[in-house]
Parts: structure tokens; C-alpha cells; sequence
């Protein structure tokens, strides 16, 4: 008797000893990750073991290089049809400890394929995730859409270094964040200063490029990168985990389109 109430004891003591370590672990910011991350043992390599009901070690995966010579041109730039305001409401910006996020009020939307798919945020990667011709970009801007029947749609934009960007002036000008925090904004802006001049783009079946790397996803890269200051640039940096990309993936059986 007297050592099944020992045993008992010494238990309780040591499920509240771990329960207190855990408490201090997560006091300290010190709690073991079981989350994915772009380092260390949680970083893109790792997504398929430790990201373990996600697509993430499919065969249609993004990011790519996306080589001239081996697309198909086809002439279907009208095909992509934009229903963007002039006075977009931009709703607030995140910091999710992956990337910057600015958020979108319902409204906008692009037409694609027989789909219409709805603006839902904007978030920045870099350097960039998609390369072309081998190339690597200083700055890579996702911008997502997502139908009705939760179909993916993302718009890329690469960027070089340049002259200052009004427009991401703008963008910045609700910087810094801290990692976790976010910041309502409800102020207008008018993306069509985002898009190059030159609307010839390419595309591709693809995935998300962060877990759970859902496949299925309509890219559209443009192939004309927009110009943006080198502070602009190290302004985004200074509030991202560094080197936020996706190596490039496998292209495998896939078809990448050159739309002129």
C-alpha cells in the first residue's frame, strides 16, 4: 500500500515537473518548433516528413525554373481579365513569421480560364522563388485569388533593383511589425502601378509554395520584372525571415505556357 502511494506521489511530480518546463519553454520562447520554418530541422528540405498529410512531396510543385526554350508560346494574354478598382480597399497587414502579409476587403477579382478568382492578400518573398532562364530575383510578390469553390489563382511578380516605387513606399510605410502582430489599415490604393508594362506572362499547374504546398494551382508569372529601390528591398528584409523561398522543384510531365 505504502508503495503503490509512493509511486503515485513520485508521478504526480513528475507530470507537474514537465508540465512546468513546458510553461517556462513557451515563457522563454524556447518551446521545440513543430511547425515548419525556411532553417534549421523545420526548413523547406524537411516539409515532406514533418508536414506529414500535405502535398508537399507531390509532382506538381512550385516554385520552378521556368527555362524559355522549353515553353509553348501561345497567344492568350487577353484571356487573363482583371476586375481591379481603382480605389482597392487594403484592408491590414501581418507579420505570420514567414513573410509580410497585407490583406484584402472583398471586391477585386481576375477572370482566368472560365473562373473568376477573388484578391485575398499580398505577401513578398526573398530573394525569389521562381527563377527564369536560371535567373534569381532580388524580390518575388505573390499576390492570391481563390474562387467560390476554393480554386487558387497566384499572380507573380518579380522585382529588380532600381528606382523607388511609389507604390511600395506605400506598402512600407505600415512598417515595421513584430513577428505575430498586425495592423488595420482600411486606406485605398490602386495595384495597377504594381504590374509591369509588359503583360506577356507565363503559366503553369503548380502549388502553393509554403505547407501544406496544396497542388493544383493556377501560376501566372509575368515575365517583365518591376523596378524597386535597393532600401525598399533591405525594408522588407529587415521585417522577413531571411532567404524565405522554395528552392525550385522538379518540373516533371508538366507543360509551361509562354503567353504573348
Amino acid at each position: 500500500m505504502k508503495n503503490t502511494i509512493f509511486i503515485s506521489v513520485i508521478s504526480i511530480l513528475l507530470f507537474v515537473s514537465c508540465k512546468n518546463e513546458k510553461s517556462s519553454y513557451k515563457e522563454n520562447g524556447l518551446e521545440e518548433q513543430s511547425h515548419w520554418s525556411y532553417t534549421g530541422e523545420t526548413s523547406p528540405e524537411h516539409w515532406i516528413e514533418i508536414e506529414k498529410n500535405s502535398d508537399c512531396g507531390g509532382k506538381r510543385q512550385s516554385p520552378i525554373n521556368i527555362i524559355d526554350i522549353n515553353t509553348i508560346a501561345t497567344n492568350t494574354v487577353d484571356k487573363l481579365k482583371f476586375n481591379y478598382s481603382p480605389e482597392t480597399i487594403l484592408h491590414q497587414v501581418e507579420n505570420n513569421g514567414h513573410s509580410i502579409q497585407f490583406d484584402f476587403n472583398p471586391g477585386d477579382s481576375i477572370n482566368y480560364k472560365n473562373n473568376v478568382y477573388h484578391l485575398k492578400q499580398i505577401h513578398f518573398h526573398e530573394p525569389s522563388e521562381h527563377n527564369i532562364n536560371g535567373v534569381k530575383y532580388p524580390l518575388e510578390i505573390h499576390l492570391v485569388h481563390q474562387s467560390e469553390t476554393k480554386k487558387l489563382c497566384v499572380i507573380s511578380i518579380l522585382c529588380i533593383e532600381g528606382k523607388e516605387s511609389q507604390l511600395f513606399e506605400f506598402f512600407e510605410s505600415f512598417l515595421p511589425i513584430k513577428n505575430g502582430e498586425h495592423k488595420d489599415i482600411d486606406q485605398v490604393v490602386n495595384l495597377a502601378d504594381l504590374f509591369p508594362s509588359d503583360k506577356s506572362f507565363y503559366s503553369y499547374s503548380g502549388s502553393l509554395t509554403t505547407p501544406p504546398c496544396t497542388e493544383g494551382v493556377n501560376w501566372i508569372v509575368y515575365k517583365e520584372p518591376i523596378v524597386v529601390s535597393l532600401e525598399e528591398v533591405l525594408k522588407l528584409k529587415e521585417n522577413m525571415p531571411i532567404n524565405n523561398y522554395r528552392n525550385e522543384q522538379p518540373i516533371n510531365s508538366r507543360e509551361i505556357y509562354y503567353n504573348y
